[in-house]
């Protein structure tokens, strides 16, 4: 099951103002000068990718996952479909087989223009996010072992220069600083938050 219908709402009002269309968004996200190159999985650790689905809406949007409460790790938090990459796996091939795996998203239909920068988490992962382009609507079956639901970001706040915001916990007796972007029901941190804040530079860029 998916909400993707009734994405609207979920964003405060102070960024419900900016916008791009669905032209303009697929005219940022599929240019090669602003994409650049893309990365190799960098040695050693644990080689993953994600898929980065924007939904091509009238107003677009971001497709998300929450996690199943009942996962070993990162139960319950807002993610990217995906996961370790398969030996001899690209990190696109691994992407839209998670994907197909998580939600039930065809893997032919996501037009994958690039990937974003990758990164390290705390735990090892390298992550490559692969980035998608999928045109509405969407036929979603979330495996319920994995994903208690999948459901659709506003881009509206991506484009805002104010946002994501930061703040601070304590974690291992030292204090750290965080991005969350806003939402009214979940909590968006950590990698998704950081990769969400790598397709805002590039959605921020002007044509």
């Amino acid at each position: 099951m998916t909400d993707a219908t009734a994405p609207a709402g979920l964003v405060p009002a102070s960024v419900s103002a900016l916008a791009l269309d669905a032209a303009a968004v697929s005219r940022r996200l599929n240019d090669p000068e602003r994409l650049g190159p893309g990365e190799a999985p960098p040695p050693g650790g644990v080689a993953s990718a994600v898929l980065v689905p924007v939904v091509l809406h009238p107003e677009p949007t971001l497709l998300l996952t929450l996690r199943a409460a009942t996962l070993s790790s990162h139960a319950g938090q807002v993610a990217f479909p995906g996961g370790r990459m398969d030996p001899g796996e690209t990190p696109e091939q691994a992407a839209l087989r998670e994907a197909a795996e998580e939600i039930g998203l065809d893997p032919r239909l996501p037009r994958v223009t690039g990937r974003l920068p990758g990164l390290v988490t705390g735990t090892g992962y390298h992550i490559i996010p692969v980035l998608a382009l999928l045109e509405p609507p969407l036929n979603l079956t979330p495996s319920p072992d994995e994903v208690d639901l999948a459901f659709e970001y506003e881009l509206a706040p991506l484009l805002d220069p104010a946002l994501p915001e930061t703040r601070t916990a304590l974690w291992k007796g030292q204090r750290r600083s965080f991005a969350v972007w806003p939402h009214a029901r979940h909590y968006i941190w950590g990698a998704t938050a950081a990769i969400m804040h790598s397709l805002a530079a590039l959605l921020r860029e002007e044509d």
